[in-house]
């Protein structure tokens, strides 16, 4: 039995799971809440026990965020949570730390430079690149609106 592609379209349809909007919703929320309570506990700790100021805790809290995520990551944990919360453990900095570690850990039989460096930044390469034009783009409006208090 052949289908036409159509028929195959609507069988697909037939067996496709539903997912529930407002279930993805809610766990991609208390996911993301989840690791910026972890991160806002990081810089308490850096304020209040290494004497820094709120704005200096945010480099060392970040760098701890993405250590995290890297370790998880390489232990297979943080797949698994973004399988389960989707977007909420992708949008903050340890989503972008997981995809450019499951990239180098995918991809380092294949050597350090080619296999790790070549691949790592496939698709974190599309984010450097886009918030680096981002930020140049903004700057050029904040340059010609003569914004930020400085004449």
């Amino acid at each position: 039995m052949t289908m036409s592609p159509q028929e195959y379209q609507n069988f697909a349809k037939t067996h496709e799971p539903t997912r529930s909007v407002l279930g993805n919703c809610v766990k991609a929320f208390l996911v993301g809440g989840i690791i910026c309570v972890i991160g806002q506990a990081f810089q308490e700790l850096f304020v209040h026990s290494f004497g820094m100021t709120e704005a200096q805790a945010g480099n060392p809290t970040v760098a701890v965020l993405i250590f995290i995520s890297v370790i998880l990551t390489s232990l297979g944990v943080y797949d698994k949570i973004a399988q389960w919360a989707g977007a909420g453990s992708a949008v903050p900095v340890t989503g972008f730390a997981n995809s450019m570690a499951s990239a180098a850990l995918e991809h380092r039989s294949e050597g350090l430079v080619l296999g790790v460096g070549g691949n790592m930044f496939k698709l974190a390469g599309s984010v450097i690149v886009f918030g680096t034009v981002a930020a140049f783009f903004v700057g050029i409006v904040h340059l010609i609106l003569g914004t930020g208090g400085q004449s």
